[in-house]
């Protein structure tokens, strides 16, 4: 069990792309990554493509996940922190989880080290 997880996690990290982050007013950014697979979020599908994963300034338990470039879905999850090792080291980074033929979304790692576990289907 633990060799499929670790797999799918490494798998999940090897086709991300973290293009950077930014700052915005209403939300910290946390990271902005290329995903190239669907996948999905607390029962939503969101398609391959380019998110930007965002932070709430007033409640720090609350991400946006939203598309860019043409994808205009957008989601707002509540996580709950995480704790352990940085799976991509210091770097950022969205780990997934392999459910029979998909992938769901189980955590965000940011670029400053805080991390969300998201337990949601």
């Amino acid at each position: 069990m633990r060799s499929i997880m670790s797999k799918s996690i490494v798998l999940a990290g090897a086709f991300l792309l973290v293009a950077g982050a930014t700052t915005n007013a209403a939300a910290s950014s946390v990271l902005e990554v290329k995903v190239p697979f669907p996948f999905v979020v607390n029962g939503e599908s969101f398609p391959a493509g380019k998110y930007m994963v965002e932070k709430d300034d007033t409640v720090s338990s609350i991400l946006l996940i939203r598309g860019e470039k043409g994808n205009h879905i957008a989601k707002f999850v509540a996580g709950q922190p995480a704790d352990g090792q940085d799976p991509a080291g210091s770097a950022p980074a969205l780990l997934f989880k392999r459910d029979e033929n998909q992938y769901r979304l189980s955590g965000v790692w940011a670029i400053d080290g805080e991390a969300w576990s998201l337990t949601g289907r």
